[in-house]
């Protein structure tokens, strides 16, 4: 029964039709030698010719043994039509019984559930064959569904805090302004309330790039290529002779081999982390790529007095900065977020035991 429920839909038909005829036959055999036997009980009339030439009448039968003789007759002619259409007909309630029912069933209670917008399940694989594989399929289709919708969610969540975070910080540089206008008004026009409107203007010109630029990011695909691990390493030793340049820097890259990343994005999380690195190191960064099966790891190290608990624990948010450099406003880590993830993978930040930052930028191979 196990062989099977894994056969193939187009040969355990032909199995079971074989069979349930099979069947059918030896019945219908068993019908006419048993009808064969009865009818030898009775006599059946005529005459027989001896060896001789001479001619016996043979006793003919009664009028109810012409009833049952007939009867037999019909008996073996209906069994020729009846049993071998009844074993097509029972070929074909087993095949649905075996082959069809439990997978339709479950494929019908799958759709409702969908329907009713609930991805929280699992279909399960009952065989091999073409329903299993269909059955599979649908499996799949619902897994990635249900990807896709939490990846929905996630990044509408991640715009609703984007947008509360940016009219958060929004509020003091408009306070400011109103206050300046209000002194203009009043004919009140030092040079401090001038340089202070060119400030603050600035200010939002760039708090509106960092949401275009983030925009920008969610929107980006990730396009996977072949890259030698050389290249990456000449490329980030590049950088942090840019981004570090009085700060001692070491590059460590397993010699040798390829990997299949988005070139572009991971160029773009190391210049951030690299980038965030050299603001807070005190004097060495240390930077080192290690391979997994399926992921690649950019780790990038300071000296210098580690990230706030509330980044560790929470991870990075946008507008989020302890540094009083305004032109920055915490977008490095949260973009690298944002496309760690986009490639699969996340970015971990940590403080060092010994003292310092850790942060880990994982990519997972597509």
């Amino acid at each position: 029964m196990e062989r099977l429920k894994n056969m193939g839909l187009k040969k355990s038909f032909l199995l079971l039709s074989l069979s349930c005829l099979a069947v059918a036959f030896l019945l219908l055999g068993a019908v006419i030698f048993l009808c064969r036997g009865i009818e030898n009980y009775y006599p059946l009339g005529g005459v027989e010719i001896l060896s001789d030439g001479s001619i016996v009448p043979l006793p003919s039968p009664t009028a109810s043994q012409q009833r049952i003789l007939a009867i037999l007759n019909i008996v073996q002619t209906l069994s020729c039509i009846l049993f071998p259409v009844g074993g097509l007909i029972v070929s074909v309630f087993l095949f649905y019984y075996l082959k069809l029912k439990q997978p339709i069933s479950c494929l019908q209670n799958g759709i409702m559930r969908i329907q009713n917008n609930d991805l929280d399940f699992s279909l399960p694989i009952l065989s091999y064959d073409e329903m299993g594989q269909l059955c599979a399929a649908f499996e799949e289709m619902r897994s990635e569904l249900l990807k896709s919708n939490r990846l929905l969610w996630q990044q509408a969540e991640e715009r609703k805090r984007l947008n509360a975070a940016f009219s958060h910080d929004l509020r003091n540089p408009i306070t400011v302004l109103k206050g300046s206008v209000k002194l203009l008004r009043q004919g009140i026009q030092d040079e401090q309330t001038i340089d202070r409107l060119e400030s603050y203007t600035l200010r939002i010109e760039q708090y509106v790039e960092a949401m275009s630029s983030v925009q920008k990011l969610e929107q980006l695909s990730v396009k996977p290529k072949e890259i030698r691990l050389s290249v990456l390493q000449s490329e980030l030793q590049e950088t942090a002779r840019l981004l570090a340049l009085s700060k001692k820097v070491s590059v460590l890259v397993p010699s040798g081999g390829t990997v299949c990343i988005d070139h572009g994005l991971f160029l773009t999380v190391a210049e951030n982390l690299i980038g965030n690195a050299a603001r807070f190191a005190e004097k060495a960064i240390s930077i080192q790529i290690t391979l997994q099966n399926d992921s690649m790891t950019l780790n990038v190290e300071d000296d210098g007095a580690g990230y706030p608990l509330s980044l560790v624990q929470n991870g990075p948010n946008p507008f989020e900065t302890t540094s009083s450099n305004s032109s920055h406003f915490g977008m490095g880590l949260y973009s690298s977020r944002i496309l760690c993830e986009k490639h699969g993978g996340r970015l971990i930040l940590e403080n060092r035991v010994g003292g310092g930052a850790s942060a880990t930028a994982i990519f997972h191979f597509v």
